[in-house]
């Protein structure tokens, strides 16, 4: 059944179980969306909440012509029948839904929402895109600043139906201060019963590499083999049905990382959560995949629990 509520607290599921949520703009890309995260949502046994922010202004022409009330319940009705549409293919998965009309803004109305989920799915355009830009605007702000996990879902449909015995992809760059991507990606690729592929980069790569002794670079290469091992073994320990491959590269995180997307059915990166939403501030490693990844790409914030 679908309610209709102004913007206020975050709200939980019904069944107070936190849900995979799900963003609805009645777009093609968001039925993609819908159908990863029912599929999602049965692997985790939790609900799927379906969501469309009604984000009503007054409009001036409408107005004026007294056809205000007209145009907004025109508006509504086609809201309605996004969320009705969403419900259907949801059902195919066979999972508990829930479905709401919020009236407010995209942004704020999906803040609150994933602040109340364990995870946040969303297509990769359609969301507020603007012309001539690859990423929906509302989408772009939720990867960058998501209280949860955030799942952009890039590839055909296609492509996602075939790649569930594919790897979940994880990147490990920078330094270990958080464990929350390597988390999500472990549980990830154990609920689907695949393998996980961890790529790690490193190196100054403000200098030029190829002017400093080989003999050099490969001792702190494999000093880095060494250091990828020992922060994998105690996720390994704890998910041993999980094969692991692992390649460590001195090369950008995106280079090594976009190759090795075309091989995995799942991307997990780790990101900051910024606090303000003025733009999408993800760096260059999170905008290059979810820009140009073949598959669906988890942003998981380095404060996030990811297995609560």
């Amino acid at each position: 059944m679908t309610h209709r509520r102004h913007q206020t607290d975050p709200i939980a599921s019904r069944s107070g179980t936190r849900p995979v949520v799900v963003a609805i703009d009645g777009s093609e890309n968001a039925l993609r969306a819908v159908r990863w995260g029912a599929a999602e949502a049965d692997r985790r046994r939790v609900p799927l909440r379906l969501v469309t922010a009604f984000a009503w202004t007054v409009d001036e022409v409408a107005t004026r012509a007294g056809l205000e009330e007209r145009y907004r319940a025109m508006l509504l009705e086609r809201a309605h029948g996004h969320l009705t549409e969403a419900a259907l293919v949801a059902a195919q998965a066979g999972v508990e839904t829930e479905q709401e009309l919020v009236v407010g803004h995209p942004i704020p109305v999906l803040d609150a929402e994933a602040a109340a989920a364990q995870l946040m799915v969303v297509g990769d355009t359609g969301l507020g895109r603007v012309a001539g830009m690859h990423l929906g605007s509302v989408t772009a702000a939720m990867a960058a600043h998501g209280s949860c996990p955030v799942v952009v879902v890039r590839g055909t449909g296609a492509e996602l139906s075939e790649a569930s015995r594919l790897p979940v992809l994880v990147g490990i760059y920078g330094p270990p201060t958080s464990e929350a991507p390597v988390a999500f990606a472990f549980d990830a690729a154990a609920t689907r019963k695949v393998s996980l592929l961890a790529v790690h980069t490193w190196g100054d790569l403000l200098v030029d590499l190829s002017l400093a002794p080989a003999p050099e670079w490969d001792a702190l290469e494999a000093d880095e083999h060494v250091l990828m091992t020992e922060r994998l073994a105690g996720w390994m320990e704890k998910y041993p049905d999980v094969p692991v491959e692992t390649l460590v590269s001195r090369d950008r995180p995106a280079h090594s990382l976009l190759p090795q997307a075309a091989r995995a059915q799942l991307v997990v990166l780790g990101a900051r959560r910024r606090g303000e939403f003025a733009g999408s501030v993800l760096g260059s490693v999170g905008n290059a995949m979810l820009h140009r990844a073949p598959c669906p790409v988890a942003i998981v914030r380095l404060d996030a629990d990811v297995l609560a």
